[in-house]
């Protein structure tokens, strides 16, 4: 009952549109720099396609250049065609050693499989942290705790669905289609980020099309820290961090036409 009322609350909350920003102006990238041989508009869409399993060396991002982002709510319609996946990174930063266009930093992962697509993740850094229907907490040494769980939010990826994130201060929500998927508290300070890059990633692999055509940007108020405290451990438990068998999609290789 209780994770009804608060998935027709965050309905409700979604459903209000005020100060929200769009991102993309529905004609070409202005505002946002990727790899050109990558990424394209095309009737008002954003397209980012990996045509071989060859084509890329790394993931590659689409980094909005508007600006970093600190506490924020993010709203993004997004389909991934092919067996692959994707994400929203945010609070990211560039590692231009590697390669142009390379992020690492807090990822809502868009993955097939439906326990990681939604899921709170780092990109290049301490990797998955909740998978979808985990709400967790990492301790100030960076030891992660599982607070509660729920029912994972199915979904079909290569169909279009509303992705959200909102950020405040070190607290992370995942939400896809109103319906909450993953929640972080990140307490580890040493690794933590509270501001930076906002992107949208390509996946190297098997092939694959991300697809957006809607993504928007609404400022919050700057959030105080939710503070650690040890006792309330008592009621969760420690676990180690969740790795994955499926680093792209769920098969074999496919070509994308």
């Amino acid at each position: 009952m209780k994770a009804l009322l608060f998935a027709l609350l965050a309905t409700a909350c979604f459903a209000a549109d005020d100060h929200f920003t769009p991102l993309f102006n529905g004609k070409d990238l202005t505002g946002w720099d990727g790899d050109p041989q990558l990424w394209k508009v095309e009737n008002g869409v954003v397209i980012g396609t990996n045509p071989t399993p060859e084509a890329m060396a790394n993931n590659s991002f689409l980094i909005w250049r508007g600006g970093s982002v600190k506490d924020f709510e993010l709203r993004a319609t997004v389909r991934v065609i092919g067996d692959n996946n994707s994400g929203i990174q945010y609070r990211s930063r560039e590692l231009k050693d590697v390669a142009p266009w390379v992020i690492t930093g807090y990822q809502c992962d868009i993955h097939p499989a439906i326990e990681h697509t939604g899921m709170t993740y780092e990109e290049r850094g301490r990797g998955i942290f909740g998978l979808n229907g985990k709400n967790v907490l990492l301790d100030p040494d960076g030891a992660l705790w599982q607070l509660s769980e729920h029912a994972p939010v199915k979904v079909d990826v290569s169909q279009w669905n509303e992705y959200v994130i909102i950020a405040q201060g070190n607290r992370l929500q995942h939400f896809i289609n109103g319906q909450p998927t993953s929640e972080l508290i990140d307490h580890h300070a040493d690794k933590r980020t509270l501001e930076g890059l906002l992107a949208i990633q390509l996946h190297k692999g098997n092939p694959n099309r991300v697809e957006i055509k809607d993504l928007k940007l609404k400022v919050l108020p700057e959030a105080a820290m939710v503070p650690f405290e040890a006792g309330k451990l008592s009621t969760a438990k420690k676990i180690e961090k969740p790795r994955t068998s499926r680093p792209q999609g769920t098969g074999p290789v496919v070509p994308v036409k």
